[in-house]
């Protein structure tokens, strides 16, 4: 009996202890990541939550990698209390949208509570081929997908190496539905092409036809092209985000259309195009990759002059074509022409129809003897796109007269070439050396040493006197690290200042911008107020500021920021409103610290 008393005893103690356990699990903060589905299909939408317990500070999403934020971040706080018990959960909800089939991962997100820093559990999500949906005419989603396209217009799809192509992207836009917030999400990559964007300045609207049905368009881009690569070559899609605007049934109070606003991701397609290598027959040995129209010519600046005068010489190429891919011709030179590396130049613009301009090699030329020099004839080949032939041109010979100098028939002179390069053998003329002095008035230099001197006893007191130094320095660090409260405090002014010059970096992409706004006011009142971000009412952060002496209207202005990044969430704003909140933010601040 006594045995089994000793049994019941220990399950009792075993009963207590898992429980208190358990107890102290569920006091745990939980911050994890929900999805609304992890397998979907591309033309799909994926919701995600990041919902935690406890609240906190400083969230940081993941990357998102293969999926494109179409909403969000939406944040929504429940706060009850239950048998004497307060639930608390807070959640940062966002709308993805799938830029490819395959298997992706939802990375970690961040967030900062209590000081701690904790992390959620990746999540795993497949995308399929695209799902059946039904064509609901009054779904705006569906009305947004069919009157909204993406073009990317190929000038010529079978174009030779090195031949310039365009590419101009168009979006089409119904008359039904009305566009706004125009952005780039993912700029194309050009793998294996030189490429060269030309500006378009400010969109503008134009009416064209789509599918033989009237719409507008705007041009979003427009790219030059030269393939680098023979075979099938992809041109990767642009990829834009639209806010879309789709009449409804519902009409206002004064019979006009209400419209629904939705977030569209649309993308141009990727395009191939099969490049063609340049023939092989007819091909010059001098050609290094011109392709194009050209013209050739090598000119100097004068022909007659005096040894040790310089004259330079300019090789140009100028035309239609790559002018930037390939080599121009080098210049050779007698024996007596001293020749300088050549100066580059480059005069070419980039429009629809590729490049155009003229590139050259200046050689800056020094004759040494009085005669005459000869520069041989130079040649350059290009292919022809009109005639899809080889060319050459060749230059003229050019004859270089020296009137004065020394007479080269003193220097003996043996010419040979071995691999492109010349020989001379000059003789002594009698002053090579006349630089160097015989006399060199050398004076002698007294001896110093370190011993004993200053620099030695300075080097020898200096760490003795550097200890108290440290030791001070130390204990005040030690004191530093050990205040908590003052810690948290100069961390979350810190913070306060960086994402306001965040949101100044962010002027004009208005999601990003309020985002960090609402930050740095936060981060401030933390800072200022001793009070956390669960604690930031209205009526109580009115009522601090005023217990700490601020004005009334600095106060009301200070209120008026905090509610313009609420409403930033669910009403459009131009730049200037954004301008102008920023301005107010910096005033406010600046107006707070001088009257805390």
């Amino acid at each position: 009996m006594k045995k089994e008393k000793d049994k019941m005893k220990l399950k009792l103690i075993f009963l207590v202890l898992f429980l208190a356990v358990a107890q102290f699990g569920i006091a745990q903060v939980k911050f994890e990541a929900k999805v609304s589905k992890k397998k979907l299909g591309v033309n799909e939408r994926l919701r995600v939550d990041f919902e935690m317990n406890k609240d906190g500070d400083n969230f940081r999403q993941p990357s998102f990698s293969g999926f494109t934020v179409v909403g969000g971040p939406n944040q929504s706080i429940s706060n009850s209390w239950i048998n004497g018990k307060r639930s608390y959960a807070k959640t940062f909800s966002y709308f993805l949208s799938p830029t490819k089939r395959g298997k992706f991962t939802i990375g970690q997100a961040t967030i900062e509570i209590d000081g701690q820093t904790y992390k959620t559990v990746p999540v795993a999500v497949e995308v399929t081929a695209a799902v059946d949906k039904p064509k609901d005419g009054n779904n705006a989603e569906y009305v947004a997908s069919e009157n909204l396209h993406l073009v990317a217009e190929v000038s010529k799809s079978s174009p030779y190496l090195n031949e310039a192509i365009t590419v101009v992207y168009k979006l089409y836009v119904s008359p039904r539905v009305q566009i706004s917030n125009l952005r780039e999400l993912d700029n194309p990559k050009y793998s294996d092409f030189w490429s060269q964007s030309v500006k378009i300045g400010q969109l503008k609207v134009e009416r064209g036809t789509y599918k033989g049905e009237p719409y507008n368009f705007v041009v979003c881009g427009k790219t030059v092209l030269y393939p680098q690569k023979t075979g099938k070559l992809e041109i990767e899609p642009l990829t834009l985000s639209i806010a879309v605007d789709v009449p409804t049934n519902r009409r206002d109070i004064f019979g006009g259309r209400l419209y629904s606003t939705v977030n569209k991701t649309v993308a141009a397609g990727t395009r191939t195009i099969n490049v063609k290598p340049l023939p092989t027959q007819g091909k010059p040995d001098d050609f290094t990759g011109a392709v194009g129209s050209f013209n050739f010519k090598v000119t100097p600046n004068k022909t007659e002059l005096d040894a040790t005068e310089s004259l330079e010489a300019k090789v140009l190429i100028s035309g239609n074509g790559n002018l930037k891919l390939f080599d121009i011709p080098k210049l050779t030179v007698p024996n007596g022409l001293e020749q300088y590396e050549p100066e580059h130049s480059e005069k070419v613009r980039t429009n629809l129809a590729g490049m155009s301009g003229n590139i050259s090699d200046t050689y800056t030329l020094v004759p040494q003897f009085k005669g005459k020099y000869p520069i041989p004839p130079v040649s350059f080949s290009y292919f022809d796109l009109k005639t899809e032939t080889y060319k050459s041109i060749i230059s003229d010979e050019i004859i270089i007269n020296v009137k004065n100098g020394p007479d080269g028939g003193s220097i003996a002179t043996t010419n040979t070439t071995t691999a492109g390069t010349s020989k001379r053998t000059v003789t002594q003329t009698g002053n090579q050396f006349r630089f160097l002095k015989p006399n060199a008035n050398l004076q002698s230099i007294d001896k110093k040493y370190f011993f004993k001197s200053t620099p030695y006893w300075v080097a020898l007191t200096a760490p003795l006197l550097a200890i108290p130094l440290f030791l001070f320095f130390g204990k005040k660090r030690e004191e530093r690290l050990s205040d908590v409260s003052g810690n948290r405090v100069r961390k979350a002014d810190k913070l306060a200042r960086k994402y306001l010059s965040e949101a100044k970096k962010n002027l004009g992409n208005q999601k990003e911008f309020y985002i960090a706004m609402e930050r740095a006011l936060h981060n401030y009142l933390k800072a200022k107020l001793h009070i956390q971000t669960s604690d930031m009412s209205k009526d109580r952060i009115e009522r601090l500021l005023k217990e700490r002496g601020v004005e009334d209207q600095t106060t009301i202005e200070f209120i008026a920021l905090l509610e313009s990044c609420e409403f930033a969430r669910y009403t459009p704003s131009s730049t200037s409103a954004m301008q102008q909140d920023y301005d107010k933010a910096s005033r406010v601040i600046a107006s707070i610290d001088k009257q805390l």
